[in-house]
């Protein structure tokens, strides 16, 4: 049972006492220290007697010294040889104050900034290869035994990935085959060829358009869900709670967002290219004043499919890309809220340039077999 702490001052020969008795602990000192500092303010001290404390820990004797710090009394106490251990342990403690970094300037700065940021970018790598790897793995083993697959995940992703994004797919890629459409329009017009408006929107939205826009209103939309749907799991210990009950968390949470994607994203770039005609024909059609039949007729004459399997061939990689980048940023996520944060912005800044950066190599690769 604890006791209050308590001190007293006696009158000796020597001058005044204080002597201390009960539970100096940090539950029970209450305002024994403050009175203690009262008390050696108003009259010094000739020296402290510890004998009679049951229990000490640092609280209370940092308290002890922090009241006889400015008097001569801290080098009369007489205490048992555990409390006066006690008592040195903490003065050193308190004596030692923490050095105040320097922070670099200039270029030192800099460097500092280079080197963390080429180590960080050694650390993204290698993490980016041990999630390919693991998620490899786990297709392979999908693969090879169908009935672990959770088609009930896979169509209910599938739907709010894919098919929830048809309306802002489908008029988005409707402005963008206008605004081509109006730009050729009004620059071939110089020169007489206004007419080859109708391949110049062919082309761009068969090749382009059709699959850039999904990828990147897929990456803003889903890859940020799938980061916030995964992190906030791992935030609330979820995916470790899987991971004890023996659940592969890449089987159960990966794999059916990357399925999903992977599978409606064709469907998406072809609701897109569509779209994109229509815009196209009806800015030709009052501007050009070009009928629907015309306007059909050149593109399978002049454009015709390759330049629209030439896009969809890119559609798999973009959804695995998309896919892969939200879910690893997922589980990356610590446990606090700016860590979700930044996880789910990242998704979307990795996501959009790596869609940016793989349309380019395609565009090369393409130009180079000359198709």
């Amino acid at each position: 049972m604890e006791r209050p702490a308590d001190f007293s001052v006696m009158e000796t020969d020597g001058g005044r006492r204080a002597v201390l008795s009960g539970d100096w602990t940090a539950t029970a000192a209450g305002d024994a220290v403050s009175r203690l500092v009262a008390a050696v303010r108003s009259e010094p001290l000739s020296g402290m007697d510890l004998t009679s404390i049951r229990r000490l820990d640092t609280a209370g004797a940092y308290g002890i010294l922090r009241a006889v710090a400015d008097h001569s009394v801290a080098d009369h106490i007489e205490a048992r040889p555990e409390t006066h251990r006690l008592l040195e342990l903490v003065a050193a403690a308190a004596r030692n104050k923490p050095a105040k970094r320097q922070e670099p300037r200039g270029f030192y700065e800099l460097a500092i900034r280079t080197g963390r940021g080429v180590f960080n970018l050694g650390a993204e790598i290698f993490e980016t290869m041990v999630f390919v790897g693991h998620l490899l793995v786990v297709v392979g083993r999908t693969i090879a035994n169908p009935g672990r697959i959770r088609w009930a995940a896979c169509v209910s992703l599938a739907e709010r990935a894919g098919l929830d994004a048809i309306p802002i797919v489908t008029l988005t890629s409707f402005f963008i085959g206008a605004v081509v459409g109006l730009l050729g329009a009004n620059m071939l017009r110089q020169f007489g060829a206004e007419v080859f408006a109708v391949e110049l929107i062919g082309i761009a939205v068969f090749r382009e358009f059709n699959i850039l826009i999904t990828a990147i209103l897929l990456a803003g939309r889903s890859a940020s869900s799938f980061a916030a749907e995964i992190g906030s799991m791992k935030m609330n210990q979820e995916v470790d709670a899987m991971k004890v009950l023996g659940v592969d968390p890449f089987e159960a949470l990966v794999f059916p967002r990357f399925a999903a994607l992977l599978t409606i994203i064709p469907l998406l770039t072809f609701v897109a290219t569509i779209s994109g005609l229509i815009g196209g024909l009806l800015v030709t059609w009052t501007v050009l004043d070009l009928g629907p039949s015309f306007f059909l007729q050149r593109i399978l004459d002049n454009v015709g499919p390759t330049h629209f399997w030439i896009g969809l061939s890119k559609a798999p990689i973009m959804a695995a890309v998309i896919a892969g980048i939200g879910c690893r940023q997922g589980m990356e996520v610590g446990g606090d809220v700016e860590s979700l944060g930044r996880r789910v912005t990242a998704a979307v800044v990795h996501a959009i340039f790596a869609i940016i950066l793989i349309d380019a190599v395609f565009a090369l690769i393409y130009m180079q077999l000359d198709v």
